[in-house]
Order: C-alpha cells, then structure tokens, then sequence
C-alpha cells in the first residue's frame, strides 16, 4: 500500500489535513464524546510500519515533489500538532516530519520566485503552516528560511490590487501573504508594511477583499473551493486584526469582513461531498487560528 495512513478522503493531502484537524479538536476538546474514537484512530494510523510506508513514497523519484507546497505543509502542520497532544502519535511521524522539513529546506534556496495563486500551490499558505512546525520543532534553519524567504518575496510589496478571487480559488494571495507577512514581522514593522500593502483597508478597499465569494454550484469541486476561500479569508482577517492597534480604522474593518466571511461559509461545511472533505478544517482555522 503506498499511503498506509493517508487514503480514504478524496486526496492525500485532504486527508493529511483531517488527521490535522482531529488532532487539534483533541487538544481543545480531550473530553469530547468521540476523543475515544480518535484516540484510536491515531493508535491504528500512527504506527512505525505505516509512518514507514509513508516515507518510503516520498524516498522514492516520483516522491520528490510530489505534494509540493500544500501537502508537505499540511504534513508538517500535522506533526506540529501530534507532538503537542499527550500521546506516542507525534514520536511516530516524526521521521516523516523530518523527510518533509529536509526537503522544504532544499527547496527555499532555490525558489526565486513565489507563487501567489488561489490554490494548492499557493507559497504564502505553505510557508504559514511550515513557520509552526518549524518553531514547534525548534527547526530553526528552517524557520530563518522561512522569514528569510517570506521577508524577499513579500518585503517591497505595496498597493496591492487584488485581482480575486478566480474561479476555484480557496486562498486570497493578498490576504494569505498579508498573515504571512504578520507571523514572521515584528509588530511594529507589520503594520508598517500592512499600511503600505492594503493603504485603503481602513475604508474597506479593495471591496473585492471584504466581500465574500458567491458560490453557485456546491456540487462543483471547483466551485466549492470558494466557501474555503471565504474560511480563509476569515482566517486570515483574524489574524491580521490582532495585530493591528485597536484605533486603526483597517482593525474594525478586517474583523467585520471576518464575520461576514464566516457566516457565509458555516452554515455550508456539509453540502456537498466536494466540500465536506475538507472545508471542516478551514473552518477550524478560521475559529481557533489566531496568533
């Protein structure tokens, strides 16, 4: 079996992420009526044979960049969160961990250029999952490669005219950086180059950031990528107003667009399997995510 641990959710990497979000409620909720449940699911799928096979794909020539960036951020999210429960699941996938954080490493110094979709190849996104590994593990070549890598893509960044969302987007590029930006930025520098990159936010503009995405046809996979990118968005605006000071008009306006974001991807996490699969974990982030 190729992925003796991560199968049986449409994709590998929706289902990297659902153990993510498993692993998290666990930690936020160990007296819940199913902890039992997930104790023994990760007792089953966190073992060192199925760690093992994992590792032996990505070992593999086809393995090398395959999942690149989204999956391996995932991955590594996972195992950030697995060492921070009380139990053997994170010493299991630590091995796995490590390939993926050795291979992360390789790759920064050559990415000259970031990728700023709405999608899976999105840099900004994997670059945020990574940092927490990356600072729960106490990698710290690899979170000064994060910052590093960030801070030259994003750094000079201004004005920004945020031309979303596309059609399948689940991520804002403009707002993804933007919490990228705030997680490896001292405070004060943040909102310096906040006030540069999103010089309008206080008055809400560009309007296409603080409005949520329409999503016509939920049964569409593609176009059910927009209640994620409304998570996210909301997300992301949490995350950004807590860095920004409470008289900032931009501050009121972020977490208004943040409720409005949430309230219009909620109610929908479970329409459709395009989207239940996987929209539960950006929802969690969008709740429980901000740093």
């Amino acid at each position: 079996m190729q992925h003796p641990i991560f199968f049986g959710s449409f994709d590998w990497h929706s289902c990297v992420h659902g153990y993510w979000l498993l692993a998290r409620v666990l930690r936020l909720y160990p007296d819940l009526e199913s902890a039992a449940r997930i104790r023994a699911q990760f007792d089953a799928a966190f073992t060192p044979a199925n760690v093992a096979g994992e590792t032996t794909f990505f070992e593999r020539p086809v393995g090398r960049g395959f999942e690149r960036p989204y999956g391996w951020a995932w991955l590594l999210k996972l195992a950030a969160e697995l060492a921070r429960l009380d139990g053997p699941w994170g010493g299991a996938l630590t091995p796995f961990g490590e390939l993926i954080a050795s291979r992360l490493r390789a790759f920064l110094p050559k990415a000259d250029y970031p990728v700023r979709s709405g999608a899976h190849f999105n840099t900004a996104f994997a670059l945020l999952l990574a940092l927490d590994y990356a600072r729960a593990a106490h990698d710290g070549v690899l979170a000064g490669l994060i910052v590093e890598k960030a801070c030259a893509w994003h750094g000079a960044d201004a004005d920004c005219q945020a031309w979303e969302p596309s059609g399948d987007d689940f991520l804002s590029p403009a707002l993804t950086e933007a919490l990228l930006m705030r997680r490896v930025l001292e405070p004060e520098a943040f909102r310096r180059w906040f006030a540069a990159f999103l010089p309008q936010a206080g008055k809400g503009r560009p309007e296409t950031l603080f409005v949520p995405a329409k999503v016509s046809d939920r049964s569409d996979g593609k176009i059910a990528h927009l209640d994620g990118l409304n998570l996210s968005r909301a997300w992301c605006w949490r995350g950004i107003a807590s860095a920004l000071d409470t008289a900032e008009p931009a501050r009121a306006q972020a977490l208004t667009a943040a409720e409005r974001h949430l309230a219009a991807a909620l109610p929908h996490l479970s329409a459709d399997y395009m989207g239940e699969h996987w929209l539960a974990s950006f929802a969690l982030l969008a709740l429980c995510e901000v740093e």
